[in-house]
C-alpha cells in the first residue's frame, strides 16, 4: 500500500477526539478523510456519513456508496445519562460493542481494511472504582471488572486475526478538546462555569474537593498518536497510554483560568456542579444575548460534562486518589510528542471564545 492510498474513517468525527483527528488527518499529505457523525464535522472531510451505529442494516447500506476505507479511528461512544452507573452497565457495554461491530463489518464488506485504532482510558485500570497504583502501566494484567473496553478489544483481536488487518488501542487520560454535547468535556464545563460566575459578579471559586495529582491528554496529541499507530507496524496489537507528559493539581490551575476570564480567585466553595449549574441556565441565556454568542443552551454545550467536572475536581472527597498513567511505553515506541496541560486548557477555552460559544 502506498501513502496515496490511505483513507481513514473517523467514527465520532464531531466528538472530542474525532474532531481533532479529522482536522489532523485532513492536514496530512497522502491522507483522505471520511467522517462519520450525526452532525457535519467542523473540519474538512472529503466525505461525510450520518448513520445510526446501532442499526446494522443502515450501516451496511451507508457504506455501499462510500469511498474505499483503509484505516479506522473509532472514537464513538455511547454513554448512559448517569455516567458512573453506565460504566458498570451490561447494556451500555453491549451497545458499545454492537456499534463497533457494525462499523468494522460494514467497512470490511466494501474495502480492504488495513488498521483500526480504538480508544479506552483510565477506567481500564479501575480508576472509577478506587485507588490505582501510580503510575498506571499497560503491562499490568487485565482487571476483571466489567467494562465495554474488554469486549471491544477481544472482538478486534479475534476479527483482525481472521481478516488479516491490524489494530491498536489508545488509552488517553482526561481529554482536553472542543466538542458540543460531549459527556466528558471538562473544558466546556470550566468555561461555562467561569462565565456564569463572572456574570453574577462573583470570583472564580474552586467548587471541588481535596487536592490530588492527575494528568490530561490534549485531543491534538491523541490525533498524532492515532497517526503513529496507523502508520507504524510496531504499533500493531499494542496498547498505549496517551498523556500530555506533565502532571497537574486542578486547584493550582485556578489562578490561570481566572486570569483568562479576567476574574479574581475566590475562596474554595464546594458545589456539586451537576446539580447547581443547571439552575443557572437563565444566567447563561443572558450571557448569550449580551455577548452575541451562538444560540446554544447550557445543556447543549455542557450536557453530562457537569458530572465529569464533579468527578474531575474531586467534589465531595477530602482526599481524592492521585491518578497518573505512564507515558513511557508510547515514547519508547517512537512517539515523543508532548504538550503543557495549562497551555492546552487555555487554548481550548480561547478556541471556544473565538467560535462564539463562550464569551471573551
Amino acid at each position: 500500500m502506498t501513502v496515496g492510498e490511505r483513507r481513514i474513517l473517523i467514527v465520532g468525527a464531531t466528538g472530542l477526539v474525532g474532531a481533532a483527528a479529522t482536522e489532523h488527518f485532513s492536514s496530512l499529505p497522502g491522507w483522505d478523510v471520511v467522517a462519520l457523525s450525526r452532525r457535519p464535522p467542523l473540519a474538512q472531510a472529503s466525505y461525510h456519513i450520518a448513520v445510526d451505529l446501532t442499526d446494522r442494516d443502515a450501516c451496511l447500506n451507508a457504506f455501499k456508496g462510500a469511498p474505499r476505507i483503509t484505516h479506522i479511528l473509532y472514537a464513538a461512544l455511547y454513554e448512559e445519562e448517569d455516567l458512573e452507573t453506565g460504566w458498570r452497565s451490561m447494556s451500555q457495554a453491549g451497545i458499545n460493542l454492537q456499534m463497533l461491530q457494525n462499523v468494522v463489518e460494514s467497512v470490511e464488506a466494501t474495502s480492504e481494511l488495513s488498521h483500526v485504532t480504538i480508544l479506552q482510558g483510565g477506567k481500564a485500570y479501575g480508576s472509577h472504582l478506587g485507588r490505582v497504583p501510580v503510575p498506571a502501566k499497560e503491562r499490568w494484567p487485565r482487571m476483571s471488572h466489567h467494562i465495554f473496553y474488554w469486549q471491544q478489544e477481544d472482538y478486534l483481536r479475534a476479527r483482525s486475526a481472521e481478516a488479516g488487518w491490524a489494530f491498536s488501542v489508545l488509552r488517553p487520560q482526561l481529554i482536553l478538546g472542543d466538542a458540543l454535547r460531549s459527556p466528558m468535556n471538562i473544558v466546556a464545563a470550566l468555561g461555562v462555569y467561569a462565565s456564569v460566575m463572572r456574570e453574577m459578579g462573583r470570583p472564580l471559586t474552586f467548587p471541588g474537593g481535596g487536592a490530588y495529582v492527575t494528568a490530561c491528554a490534549d485531543s491534538r496529541l491523541i490525533a498524532g498518536a492515532a497517526e503513529f499507530c496507523a502508520t507504524r507496524p510496531e504499533a500493531a496489537g499494542e496498547t498505549f497510554n496517551v498523556v500530555n507528559g506533565d502532571a497537574v493539581v486542578w486547584r493550582d490551575l485556578w489562578p490561570s483560568i481566572a486570569a483568562h476570564f479576567n476574574m479574581p480567585v475566590g475562596d474554595d466553595e464546594p458545589m456539586k456542579l451537576s446539580e447547581q449549574m443547571p439552575l443557572f441556565s437563565d444566567w447563561w441565556d443572558r450571557i448569550v444575548a449580551a455577548h452575541s454568542l451562538k444560540i446554544l443552551s447550557m445543556n447543549e454545550i455542557v450536557g453530562a460534562s457537569w458530572q465529569t467536572a464533579d468527578l474531575t475536581l474531586g467534589y465531595g472527597r477530602e482526599r481524592p486518589f492521585d491518578r497518573l498513567m505512564s507515558p513511557i511505553k508510547l515514547r519508547k515506541a517512537g512517539f515523543s510528542d508532548c504538550t503543557d496541560t495549562e497551555d492546552a486548557i487555555l487554548h481550548w477555552l480561547k478556541r471556544m471564545q473565538t467560535a462564539r460559544i463562550l464569551p471573551s
